[in-house]
């Protein structure tokens, strides 16, 4: 059985956009995921500020698994402002700190503990 975008005998298909940018990612496995995950949805253009562990970079070819071609086009940028700098409409999503400690609420409004396994309601 075939894993997901793994089928080469299929012809790809190519979208002139959205342009995906990654800023200052601090591990090679989560560039490779992004362009794994991008090439499902036909995204090719990835562009990459400053990252961490440099470019190109093992870790992300080995976690990319059929998104090679995707990689193999990255665009590197020292600046957010150099890699948007050619785009009209941009969307911006970030990852929550993480210690931040956010409430979990159950469906019927009730508060589910916080830390530690599972042990009923409160």
């Amino acid at each position: 059985m075939t894993g997901a975008g793994t089928d080469k005998s299929k012809t790809g298909f190519e979208l002139a956009g959205p342009v995906v940018v990654l800023v200052e990612p601090q591990l090679g496995e989560n560039i490779g995921m992004a362009a794994r995950a991008m090439g499902n949805f036909a995204l090719t253009q990835l562009r990459i500020v400053n990252p961490r562990d440099g470019w190109p970079n093992v870790s992300a070819q080995r976690a990319a698994a059929g998104a090679d071609h995707i990689l193999d086009h990255v665009a590197l940028f020292d600046t957010v402002e150099q890699a948007v700098a050619d785009l009209d409409l941009l969307f911006a999503t970030t990852a929550r700190a993480h210690d931040q400690a956010k409430p979990v609420v159950a469906a019927a409004g009730r508060r589910a503990r916080d830390r530690g396994p599972y042990r009923g309601w409160r």
